[in-house]
């Protein structure tokens, strides 16, 4: 089954495969694209799949 387009930090933690622990920290430091709804965090996997291309492309230019 495809990820949501709009994921929680579980669904989040799962597809990226860390630790919800580790994705709370991310996004309260605005390192990860999100957003709070209340006391819930967002993410919309469009703008989370661009986020990692980008890191990528960022990793790869550091090499």
């Amino acid at each position: 089954m495809d990820p949501p387009k709009v994921m929680t930090i579980d669904e989040l933690a799962a597809y990226l495969q860390v630790a919800k622990s580790t994705l709370y920290k991310l996004a309260q430091e605005g390192k990860v694209p999100g957003q709070k709804v209340g006391k819930h965090w967002r993410f919309h996997k469009e703008v989370i799949d661009q986020w990692l291309g980008e890191n990528r492309d960022k990793e790869r230019e550091n090499d």
